[in-house]
């Protein structure tokens, strides 16, 4: 028993020459293949066990024959141990080229498709991870076209809404300025007019591209949703009323919000506008405001345009839609629904629509304050 404390002592000697042998192996080899690197591992630890077994050999003087025993069954064992990690690191480096194949069409724009051969369970991770984020890749790329088709359709209507009034107010200025206008003042009221609404648009196309690269700031203070609708019905009445369109109240609780009142105004301003323009003289829109079961406020305007497709309902707030192909002044640039979208997602809340009998019905729900 007084030996193995110098048989330790040896055999610690001889595995620390064969362990700092093997680990400046190993730096060497680490960019190289883990094949390699298993065969290195491999050959370290049985290095050690052989340079640790020699020195305690060497120091007890052990009799030829049993050295030569030693040295075969570790001889042996390294190279059964060298051939078992060669074939680890085989089926590990074939796991990692068909996962880097997957990966390469991936980038190429072509998909990931997981490779179907058992894989370690790291690179099954890694294969799970990428084909998750192909799926992440796959909705921002539809996202992508969908806006840029939105963008195409925006840039193209806003080109022929503007055209129209800049050629009316050209043929006006000129028959002005030329003395040929019958009736100079009602030329003058029709000018301010279309310069009114030209005002307008570019004021959408302006708050529009402040919501899109997140430049719009926000000023919440705590506001009752009573006082918003009041608000909003007074300033949408008189249009209702040159309409034909009733503004009723469907049930308002004075439920308070934090919100931006002046932006919160908008919304509910183009909802309204939006609401009196695609309802029928004698028809009615009503506004509502509730707390649902979830702790959120709902604010609706109900409409009575009877309705809108249901292929249709899902790009209602996208930008530049519009209900109708025909381009007249009375349907905007198709910008104050996308406005509402932003308004309301910036206030960490979210819009919907769904038909209702005779009509629809848009929803603003904003978390209560």
């Amino acid at each position: 028993m007084r030996d193995l404390p110098v048989i330790a002592a040896y055999a610690g000697a001889g595995a620390t020459v064969a362990g700092l042998a093997g680990a400046l192996v190993l730096a060497a080899v680490r960019r190289r293949s883990v094949s390699v690197a298993f065969a290195v591992l491999i050959a370290v630890t049985v290095g050690s066990l052989l340079a640790g077994t020699l020195s305690v050999a060497w120091a007890m003087f052990l009799s030829g024959h049993d050295l030569a025993v030693v040295v075969t069954v570790g001889a042996v064992s390294a190279i059964t141990a060298t051939g078992a990690a060669l074939l680890l690191g085989r089926w590990v480096t074939g796991a990692h080229r068909d996962l880097e194949r997957a990966a390469r069409r991936l980038g190429d724009g072509g998909g990931f498709v997981p490779p179907t051969a058992p894989m370690p369970a790291e690179l099954s991770s890694l294969a799970r991870c990428l084909a998750e984020t192909d799926a992440r890749l796959a909705e921002s790329r539809e996202r992508e076209r969908t806006l840029e088709a939105s963008r195409r359709e925006l840039v193209a209507w806003i080109s022929h809404d503007l055209r129209t009034p800049l050629a009316g107010l050209r043929a006006m200025a000129e028959a002005l300025e030329d003395g040929v206008a019958e009736d100079p003042e009602r030329y003058q009221r029709q000018i301010r007019g279309e310069v009114e609404r030209l005002t307008v648009m570019v004021g959408d196309l302006f708050e529009l591209s402040r919501i899109q690269v997140g430049a719009l700031t926000l000023n919440p203070t705590r506001l009752s949703v009573y006082d918003l609708i009041s608000d909003a019905i007074a300033g949408a009445d008189p249009l209702a009323r040159s309409s034909g369109v009733r503004l009723t109240d469907a049930g308002v609780e004075p439920v308070p919000v934090e919100v931006d009142g002046g932006e919160m105004n908008r919304v509910l301003a183009n909802l309204l506008v939006n609401a009196i323009r695609h309802t029928p003289a004698d028809g009615t829109v009503a506004v509502a405001a509730t707390r649902d079961g979830q702790g959120s406020v709902v604010l609706s305007v109900t409409d009575g345009c009877g309705g809108i497709a249901d292929e249709d309902l899902p790009r209602v707030f996208d930008m530049g839609w519009r209900a109708a192909d025909a381009r007249t002044p009375p349907g905007g640039a198709g910008l104050g629904l996308a406005i509402v979208r932003g308004i309301v997602e910036a206030h960490a809340g979210r819009t919907e629509v769904r038909n209702v009998p005779g009509g629809c019905r848009f929803e603003v729900i904003l978390p209560a304050a």
